[in-house]
């Protein structure tokens, strides 16, 4: 996938790794850049066109993906997380519906409707921003570790189909970056401009996955080992 010339649509792009995904893209030489946010009178990066759009209503992902029908590159960024006191926490099911809704059924819902553009339009890419979380879970971010996890076997399932169409499918994953997210997070984060580089990067390299940071790789290749990181994850701070 050549970023040069492409038609990139980013969801969540008004701020965080969404933005700085949909400037790299503008520095890369991409012809266009839609950034999809749920308020248009918001601020997005300047050169980029605003596209409303909320990925936990399916009409919404519908009419955006129907005004973009020259998009060749979608990245599915928009995502929450909600905080539990625990895996016990009586509020996890309502936290767990919120955050599957954006993390899970939003990427599925936008996947399905953009996956005939880019068929239509040369095959192109699907990036989905996933997470280190993809593969352990402190309890007070269960709901969003088990959303990340859901991502991920959504995302290998659509790599299969889409490749029948020339699709590349990218999964990245990363630990906490500096955004607005995990801002009152004390722990080490990642400048998103150097994940979003890492990304295009993969991409044009005709990755598959990555594992954007050294967090990343050390809880997956923990995986195989008999003492798993999920087994026992450090608190956060």
């Amino acid at each position: 996938m050549n970023i040069t010339g492409s038609v990139a649509f980013v969801t969540g792009a008004n701020r965080g790794l969404g933005r700085a995904l949909a400037e790299a893209l503008l520095r890369r030489g991409a012809a266009k850049v839609y950034a999809g946010i749920r308020n248009t009178d918001g601020d997005t990066p300047a050169g980029t066109v605003p596209v409303k759009i909320d990925v936990t209503d399916e009409e919404l992902v519908r009419i955006a993906a129907a005004r973009c029908g020259d998009v060749t590159l979608l990245i599915n960024n928009a995502g929450v997380a909600r905080v539990e006191e625990s895996a016990l926490d009586p509020a996890l099911i309502d936290h767990a519906r919120t955050v599957f809704e954006a993390n899970f059924y939003g990427m599925i819902r936008t996947s399905q409707a953009f996956a005939p553009i880019l068929r239509t339009n040369g095959g192109g890419a699907i990036v989905n921003i996933l997470s280190d979380a993809t593969w352990f879970a402190r309890s007070v971010l269960t709901a969003y570790s088990a959303s990340k996890s859901a991502a991920w076997a959504f995302t290998n399932a659509l790599r299969v189909d889409l490749r029948k169409q020339g699709t590349q499918v990218l999964a990245l994953h990363v630990g906490f970056m500096d955004t607005d997210m995990s801002g009152r997070v004390d722990i080490k984060k990642h400048d998103p401009a150097l994940v979003a580089t890492r990304t295009f990067d993969a991409l044009e390299a005709g990755d598959e996955e990555l594992l954007a940071d050294d967090q990343s790789e050390i809880v997956k290749r923990s995986l195989s080992t008999k003492q798993g990181y999920y087994l026992d994850p450090p608190p956060i701070g």
